[in-house]
């Protein structure tokens, strides 16, 4: 698990192009949207497409479920964890 959140963090670093953030910046259980790393709904879209491309997993922007998912490094390896099994 902690080197599926070690690829995710490093999926976000360059997927949103966060040029001074390294994959250690990034705490687990941190939110990653508002008060996290500030990232907005743009960057949500961006790293949806980036997380399906990588790990086939398909995220809904409407669905309450995504919002659960996107919470957090820990909630999004949890949900691709998930989505393989």
């Amino acid at each position: 698990m902690d080197e599926l959140k070690h690829e995710i963090k490093e999926l976000i670093i360059s997927s949103l192009e966060l040029e001074d953030v390294k994959p250690e910046d990034i705490i687990d259980d941190q939110p990653i949207f508002g008060e996290g790393l500030g990232l907005d709904s743009i960057d949500a879209l961006e790293l949806g497409v980036a997380l399906k491309k990588k790990f086939g997993v398909k995220l809904s922007a409407e669905s309450e479920d995504s919002k659960k998912h996107f919470a957090s490094v820990n909630a999004l390896a949890e949900f691709i964890q998930a989505s393989k099994a």
